[in-house]
Formats: structure tokens, sequence, C-alpha cells
């Protein structure tokens, strides 16, 4: 089954609530939650008591956290507690990436690798084993409502052919005009920000990504 994560960035964060409701009528109860220390990306975003709000207000949501933030090790626990569903690490500022995917196993969240589009998906081959969520970023990460990096999908290929059964997410410039090309690669998780929460019908975007299926 194809999984729309609809992207808190893009969302009216003056009417969250009601955003988040909408969206869990329509039967897309995965969020991506984006968080940004101002350091290893260019612009800053929420943090773990924000997480646990939207956990605590919609405990049947589940919360795709995403850091995107020097040392992210020294967060996990934190996050785990506030309600996470899944945590993902970038891969490039971490010393030592088996030890933090053990962290966060051993707070009973699932476990996620991300890799910026320089980054090589080989890098990932090392720690499959380990993970249960691969986030393949397919613009820069700091800002949303980027262009789309096509390039980039020959990395869910290759993770794919690699043997990895876990979920493969892609978060950048996703819509309905590339959402085909990633499912048919082996995405199971689309990231959307502005495709979503800007569409003239979120109902019918959530629709047609779970028709992609």
């Amino acid at each position: 089954m194809i999984e729309l994560a609809p992207s808190l960035l893009a969302a009216d964060l003056l009417n969250l609530g009601k955003d988040v409701g909408n969206m869990m009528d329509q039967g897309v109860d995965l969020l991506h939650f984006d968080v940004m220390d101002a350091h290893f990306v260019p612009n800053l975003s929420f943090g773990p008591a924000f997480c646990k709000a939207i956990h605590d207000a919609y405990p049947a949501c589940r919360l795709d956290v995403h850091l995107m933030m020097d040392n992210p090790e020294k967060y996990i626990s934190v996050f785990a507690k506030a309600g996470a569903y899944t945590i993902t690490l970038h891969q490039e500022p971490l010393a030592d990436i088996s030890g933090a995917l053990e962290m966060i196993k051993k707070e009973n969240v699932r476990c996620g690798l991300s890799v910026k589009p320089g980054t090589k998906a080989e890098t990932l081959l090392p720690y499959l084993e380990l993970l249960d969520y691969v986030l393949i970023m397919t613009v820069e990460p700091g800002f949303g409502g980027q262009k789309f990096m096509p390039e980039q999908v020959e990395k869910i290929r290759i993770l794919r052919e690699a043997g990895f059964k876990g979920d493969i997410s892609v978060d950048g410039g996703v819509n309905m005009e590339n959402a085909p090309l990633l499912a048919k690669a082996g995405a199971n998780v689309l990231v959307m920000g502005t495709a979503y929460f800007k569409a003239e019908d979120p109902a019918r975007v959530a629709r047609m990504v779970k028709e992609l299926a």
C-alpha cells in the first residue's frame, strides 16, 4: 500500500487542529513532522512540545519525526516520549550511525535513516538490517516548495534491489505528477507538503495516492 504523509511545514499553523482532523477524516493518519535546527539545515521549525501537543490531541495520528539537525542522537529520547511513531535521523551529521539507530530501537520507536541528495544510496547499505524506514530527500532539506530532483529516484531502486523490505519514503517536491514514478521504483510512503495542503481538494489527493497501490 502507498501511504501519504502530509508535511506539517505546509499546513496552516493557525488552524492546525482543523487540518489534522480533516487529514484523519480522509484516512490519512501519518503526519510528517520536520525538526530543523538552523545548523544542519538553514531553517528552524518545531520542537518536542509541539510534537507532544499533536500526539495528545490526536493519539491515532502516527508522527513521522524527521530530525534535520546536528547531534540528533541527543533528542531521540525526548521525541520518543513526545509520541513519535518513527524517528528518522540524517546519516550525514552522525559520528556513530549504528549506535544512534540502536538508541531509537531501545525507545521502542520505529527506526529511520535519511540521506540528502548528494549522499549516495550505497552508504545506507551497511545499516539496512537495523532500519524500519529510509527517507530519500529529493530536494536539499531545509525549505518546502522546492523542485523535485528526478535523478534521486535511482536510490529507491538501489535499496529495493539490495533487498530492503522496510518503508521507503520520499520527501521533496512530491506531487501527483511524479508520484506514479516513485511508487513504480519502490517507494511506499510519499511526503507531500504544498501538493496536499494547498490542493483545491486534498481529499482527492489522498484518494489518488491510495489508488497508486
